[in-house]
C-alpha cells in the first residue's frame, strides 16, 4: 500500500493568519484534541465517505474537498490513524455543536462494555449492513465495540478480503466511533476496537 504523501494549500481562504476556520466561518478549539478539516488535512490520498455514509473510495484529498464544497460542507478527518485516514463529508459547525450538546447533557455515568460483532470473509452486504447498524447502536450507548473477522478452514486464503470487510465497518461508523486499537490478526481471527466518540 503506498504511503499518503503531504499536500499544500498555499493560498486557501481557511488558514489565515494562522487562525484555521471551518467552511462557515467556526473557530477551531486549539485547547482540545484537534479534529483536522478541509485544508488542514494534509495527507493525501484519502478514504471518503458521503453526508448519506456512502463510501466514495480512496480519492486525492483535493478532490475530496472540492466534493464536500460542492455539497455546501466541509470535509472532516473521522479516523486519522487509518491508512489512508478517512475523511466524512459533514456539516462541521453542526457536528461540534451536536457533540458539545451531547457532553453538557450526560447528566449519569456509563459503565462502558466491550459488545462483539463477528464477521466472515464471506459475509454478505446486507448482512454487513445489519452489522454496522448493530454496532452503530452499542456506540450510540457508549459501548466500545469489538469487530471480529473470523477465519475458518481455507478462508485463510482470503485474509485480504476480511481486511477490505474490517475496513468497510470502521469507515462506517468513522462518525460516532473511533480506533482503540488498530485492526491486528492473531490465528484465525482479525480484531479492532472502536469506542465511542
Amino acid at each position: 500500500m503506498c504511503q499518503g504523501k503531504h499536500i499544500g494549500h498555499s493560498g486557501d481562504s481557511s488558514l489565515q493568519d494562522g487562525n484555521t476556520t471551518s467552511r462557515k466561518g467556526f473557530a477551531i478549539d486549539r485547547s482540545q484534541p484537534q479534529t483536522r478539516i478541509n485544508s488542514q488535512i494534509r495527507v493525501s490520498p484519502v478514504r471518503v465517505i458521503d453526508p448519506e455514509g456512502k463510501q466514495l473510495g480512496v480519492i486525492p484529498t483535493e478532490e475530496a474537498i472540492a466534493r464536500a464544497r460542492d455539497f455546501g460542507l466541509d470535509l472532516v478527518e473521522v479516523a486519522p490513524t487509518e491508512k489512508p485516514p478517512v475523511c466524512r463529508i459533514m456539516d462541521f459547525g453542526k457536528y461540534k455543536y451536536e457533540k458539545n450538546k451531547k457532553r453538557a447533557g450526560a447528566t449519569h455515568t456509563h459503565q462502558t462494555k466491550t459488545k462483539e460483532i463477528r464477521l466472515r470473509p464471506k459475509t454478505g452486504e446486507h448482512d454487513i449492513d445489519f452489522k454496522v447498524r448493530q454496532a452503530r447502536g452499542f456506540l450510540q450507548h457508549k459501548d466500545k465495540v469489538l469487530v471480529s473477522v473470523i477465519f475458518k478452514g481455507r478462508e485463510m486464503a482470503h485474509v485480504e478480503e476480511g481486511r477490505r470487510i474490517m475496513e468497510s465497518v470502521i469507515a462506517a461508523l468513522s462518525d460516532i466511533g473511533k480506533i482503540e486499537s488498530p485492526s491486528q490478526q492473531q490465528g484465525k481471527k482479525m480484531s479492532c476496537t472502536i469506542s465511542p466518540k
